[in-house]
């Protein structure tokens, strides 16, 4: 293996790694474009500084209070009503309402931001916020001044004159402040203002907008929002050409939110008092008549009080009860005393201590058992029919008998006690058992009383709380902060040069690498070995500058002549590796299509061989597009050359190969050419003669190098048709021309060895994309002044 084939070998590998300092060196070789970009957009940037008009931001902070925290008439219905809501929703509706296009009308209305006052300055108009020297008044009514788009020019003359235009370029009117203007919406009147102290300015622009235009541009630029979830605290802010107008805006703002929020609790205050008195009214007739109720039920059932009178009818029927039981008892034992009597035949003792509530009975009871122990003695002693005995049974009798009527009268009137008493039992039941549904039914009506009395008193207390809320009415804010500025909010010129410089670098960057990533052509002999690996690259061929020379000269010491220079160093490396039979002195020089420089390295090649005293043939084997002969025709400058040759030669077997080549001395270096000659009809069919193999085994025998200029090898088979007898062939590809895609032919025809000993070499290659050292140039080269060190000198 040669030293050339172990080069590309190691650049096969170098190649298929990341080199950072090539992606780098892509934009590095670049820098004018990077330089100039972010030149242009920093001047760009510089005249956007001094154009652009100053604008203001200006912020307030605000603390909403819950009508929660009062006793106003809101919180009197809340109390009345499931008037419940949630307070982040709360807040987010008080926030559409400051921000909302009506309420944004009332502050353009307030101060007058539909009329707008302009002054010139050196680039841009400026506003003249209360700093105008003179105001205008419609004479109509606001609804049409509200809706008026006017603009008009006013040249202020003095203190009582002025030029009027409606128009820029309209000749001036003549005319006196406090004098009606008429216009196309009706008249208007310039009023000076007595407290301006400013120099009158030149010309004056005058804007007047519809009222809901502005509005609609402040719903959109004023912007209201809590600092945190959930916060009562709102910012307000504002962003204007004129520091004192944003502050304006947001105090009137504030101010009209507050005005707007009391008339609004004041007006809910009022309708609530009213709607307590209707329902006060309302309950105060219902109480009447639960009241009136009450009174009819107790009267028809001749009730005063149900508790106690149910007290009253327990304690009765107790005592009644007992009263019955009572005589029961007593009807009992004179049940007993009948049967203890037995018949008036019988004498035995009877009960005397049974505790009857009849005297007599007691008494003639103890009086017959006294008598019955005295009988009883007397029988001891004597017999039954003693005097004394039968007096006493006949005593006996008569107490017996009279104690049986006093006992008989007894019951009867017990019986009749009995019944009375169970009589008055029964009435005193049915009135107990009626006591609770009197007193469920006087319950729930004095219930309603008391439910009536309750909502009266509540009702009451409520209407006093609204009435007071009527003359002290509380704030629906708080204000945290006044409004205040944080000065010019336009982007800060630093970071405006920051941008400029980071886009003025960007924009190249990405044009550089989009070109890139699109590019597919190859520029340099990496850009080649990538796409090929297995043939040799020779080198590259400078591109030339207009005032370059393009043919190498004798002891030339240009960046062209070393370029050839290395070809033919490294293409000697390659030969003595190689085992060439036949024609090892023939080189072929070809590429893909048409355009990639193969007669130019042709002719450079045979050159730099002839420098080295080397007799040197180039043949102009292209014989459809004969460029060789052209070439020398135009270095010579010589209108007789006639282009005979190798078509003549082949066509012509009189003609001889000496016949056909003539000798020329190009840059003091002699050398052999044999033109192309005419251009055939049948080109393909005409190099496949027999002829050729007598030129070449008589050319190659003759000369130390035959460089040999043929046609492309993809667009036409000529080449090919000869490639025989070549011993090397010269393949020629052009950086920035040669598509990455067509080398897959290269890839093919060498695959196939339809040309002997291919050798690649890259054409018109930017000096800033050679393989090796990009912008060190050659050694010994002289060195190119650029313009300003060419002027300089």
């Amino acid at each position: 293996m040669t030293s050339i084939e172990k080069k590309n070998d190691l650049e096969k590998i170098s190649s298929d790694r990341f080199n950072f300092k090539k992606t780098i060196g892509l934009y590095t070789k670049k820098w004018i474009w990077f330089l100039l970009s972010i030149i242009f957009f920093c001047v760009l940037a510089y005249f956007q500084i001094k154009i652009t008009i100053p604008k203001y931001g200006a912020t307030a902070k605000i603390m909403l209070l819950s009508d929660n925290d009062g006793t106003g008439g809101a919180n009197a219905l809340k109390e009345l009503s499931l008037f419940s809501e949630n307070e982040e929703a709360a807040i987010e509706d008080e926030i559409e309402v400051m921000t909302s296009r009506t309420f944004m009308k009332d502050i353009v209305k307030k101060l007058k931001l539909n009329t707008q006052y302009f002054a010139s300055g050196r680039v841009n108009e400026y506003e003249l916020y209360k700093t105008n020297p003179f105001n205008v008044n419609f004479i109509l009514s606001d609804s049409i001044a509200d809706n008026i788009s006017y603009s008009f020019y006013i040249d202020i003359i003095s203190d009582t004159e002025f030029n009027f235009r409606v128009l820029e370029e309209d000749i001036p009117q003549k005319m006196t402040f406090g004098k009606n203007i008429s216009t196309e919406y009706g008249s208007m009147v310039l009023i000076p203002r007595e407290d301006y102290q400013g120099v009158y300015t030149t010309t004056i622009r005058v804007q007047i907008s519809p009222v809901m235009e502005i509005a609609t541009l402040l719903n959109s630029t004023v912007f209201v929002s809590p600092i945190a979830k959930s916060s009562k605290v709102l910012s307000i802010y504002y962003e204007d050409n004129v520091l004192q107008k944003a502050k304006d805006v947001i105090n009137t703002v504030i101010e009209t939110y507050n005005v707007i929020t009391l008339e609004k609790k004041n007006i809910r205050s009022e309708n609530t008092v009213k709607f307590i008195e209707k329902r006060i009214d309302s309950i105060t007739y219902d109480l009447v008549n639960v009241d009136n109720n009450i009174v009819r039920y107790k009267t028809v059932n001749k009730i005063t009080d149900v508790a106690s009178e149910a007290g009253q009818l327990l304690a009765s029927g107790t005592q009644n009860e007992q009263q019955i039981d009572g005589a029961k008892t007593e009807l009992r034992k004179l049940n007993y005393m009948t049967e203890s009597l037995g018949d008036n035949s019988s004498f035995s003792p009877i009960p005397s201590n049974l505790g009857l509530g009849d005297a007599s009975i007691s008494t003639l009871s103890s009086k017959y058992n006294e008598l019955l122990r005295e009988r009883d003695n007397k029988l001891k002693s004597a017999g039954e029919r003693n005097p004394i005995v039968l007096e006493l049974n006949e005593t006996l009798r008569g107490i017996k008998q009279n104690l049986s009527s006093s006992i008989k009268n007894s019951k009867q009137s017990l019986g009749i006690q009995i019944n009375s008493l169970q009589n008055q039992s029964t009435r005193l039941s049915s009135k107990i058992y009626a006591v609770p549904g009197q007193e469920s039914k006087l319950r729930s009506i004095e219930r309603k009383q008391g439910i009536k009395e309750q909502i009266y008193l509540f009702l009451l207390e409520k209407r006093e709380e609204a009435a007071i809320t009527l003359t002290a009415t509380t704030p629906n804010l708080k204000i945290i902060d006044d409004a205040y500025s944080f000065g010019d909010v336009n982007m800060d010129g630093k970071i405006l040069y920051i941008g400029a410089f980071f886009l003025g670098f960007l924009i190249p960057f990405g044009v550089i690498y989009t070109k890139d990533l699109l590019d597919t052509k190859i520029h340099n002999r990496e850009d080649l070995q990538r796409e090929i690996k297995n043939i040799s690259i020779l080198g590259e061929v400078p591109r030339l500058s207009k005032s370059d020379k393009d043919l190498v000269e004798r002891n030339d010491r240009s960046v062209l002549s070393e370029s050839f220079r290395i070809i033919r160093t490294n293409f000697d490396f390659i030969i003595r590796g190689r085992e060439v039979k036949n024609y090892k002195n023939v080189i072929f020089v070809t590429s893909t299509i048409n355009g990639e420089g193969k007669s130019f390295f042709s002719m450079n090649m045979a050159l730099t061989l002839a420098n080295t005293n080397k007799k040197v043939l180039l043949i102009g084997a292209d014989i459809r597009n004969p460029q060789v002969f052209t070439k020398i025709k135009n270095i010579e400058n010589n209108s007789e050359l006639k282009g005979q040759g190798l078509t003549e030669f082949i066509v012509d077997k009189s003609i001889e190969v000496k016949d056909v080549i003539s000798s020329h001395s190009i840059n003091n270096i002699e050398i052999d050419v044999m033109y192309s000659g005419a251009i055939p009809p049948n080109p393909a069919e005409l190099l496949m003669s027999d002829r050729l193999e007598e030129l070449f085994d008589t050319v190659a025998a003759d000369y130390d190098y035959v460089m040999v200029d043929t046609a492309p090898s993809m667009l036409v088979t000529d080449t090919l048709l000869i490639s025989k007898y070549a011993g090397h062939t010269f393949y020629v590809t052009r950086a920035g021309y040669t598509e990455k895609e067509i080398l897959n032919f290269t890839k093919e025809i060498h695959a196939d060895n339809k040309l002997n000993g291919m050798m690649l070499v890259v054409n018109d290659v930017d000096q800033s994309n050679f393989g090796y050292g990009a912008r060190y140039g050659y050694y010994g080269a002289p060195e190119k002044k650029g313009w300003f060190s060419r002027k300089k000198a």
